[in-house]
């Protein structure tokens, strides 16, 4: 049997309030989207949520987009990017960069076929992904929630495991192509030759966490943090991370990061040791971090504690 889909995305502004959707029928469909994103990002996502509230049946699936972005990325695109550590052929960090990895871990075991149709032509399913993903971008413009829509098995999905966005944020996307959050980790790591290793990736990652633009982005920071991502602070506070999430902001006067030890202690699984120093002075901080989807997944930290250093 084969599960025939249309997935679609759309942005106002372009970057703008954006949506994204698919559809299968009118019992079978999911929306969702940002205050803030790209077309791009709308395109992507949509076939990311298809996949995964798709992922526990055992069909064939067809995918109908109007986006050869979204086609070339899955089918053409990203097996290269992921030989060479996420980087494009000209060197340069992949857009997206999140939403990507979280697809090539969606795309493992699947048997999936893209069709392109053009877009605004009368496909059926097309039009009825298209019309949601324009009402999801339409709801975050007027700031309000987007209709969900009851997913593959009836439950509403989830709908902001890789970029959750503040609605009353303000903030525009940097990137006119596409979103991406973390496009310079990679920059002074491995040539373009060599795959980035996952434990220099780690550092970066745990580096992009200090940074201004990034703590100052709701979307960015719950990129980065596991579904199930705990703190004990500094102060002994226990964080959860949607509280995390609500409080978050960029560190007055900054913080500098100094690797005491990084080790993989199990199959996708690493423990980061570093100390901060920032003007409430020097903190030993452990960073567990976890690879999301096997290999190849997306890593995200899941743990994080911090205590003053001599105190």
């Amino acid at each position: 049997m084969t599960i025939v889909a249309a997935a679609d995305g759309s942005a106002l502004g372009n970057p703008g309030p954006a949506g994204w959707a698919w559809y299968v029928d009118d019992t079978h469909w999911a929306s969702g989207g940002w205050p803030h994103g790209t077309n791009n990002m709308g395109e992507l996502t949509a076939v990311l949520r298809l996949l995964e509230a798709t992922a526990g049946i055992d069909d064939d699936l067809l995918v109908y987009c109007d986006s050869t972005y979204a086609i070339n990325t899955v089918t053409k695109w990203m097996a290269g990017w992921k030989r060479r550590g996420w980087k494009k052929g000209d060197g340069k960090p992949v857009l997206n960069l999140e939403i990507v990895q979280a697809l090539d871990a969606a795309m493992v075991g699947r048997r999936v076929r893209f069709e392109w149709v053009k877009g605004h032509a009368g496909h059926p399913l097309n039009e009825a992904a298209d019309r949601l993903a324009n009402a999801a971008a339409l709801a975050y413009r007027e700031r309000r929630e987007p209709e969900a829509g009851p997913g593959y098995g009836g439950e509403p999905p989830i709908v902001r495991a890789v970029a959750a966005m503040d609605p009353e944020s303000e903030e525009a996307i940097p990137d006119q192509y596409g979103l991406d959050l973390f496009s310079d980790l990679d920059a002074g790591l491995d040539s373009v030759d060599a795959p980035v290793s996952d434990l220099d990736r780690i550092v970066a990652l745990e580096r992009s966490l200090l940074r201004d633009e990034v703590r100052g982005d709701r979307a960015s920071v719950a990129g980065l943090l596991h579904p199930q991502w705990r703190e004990v602070a500094r102060s002994g506070r226990m964080w959860t991370r949607e509280q995390m999430l609500d409080a978050i902001a960029p560190i007055p006067g900054g913080c500098d990061l100094e690797v005491v030890s990084v080790s993989e202690v199990a199959p996708g699984v690493v423990l980061l040791v570093w100390r901060g120093s920032d003007d409430r002075g020097a903190t030993l901080r452990t960073s567990w971090w976890l690879r999301d989807g096997g290999e190849g997944g997306a890593w995200r930290q899941y743990f994080h504690q911090g205590t003053a250093e001599g105190g």
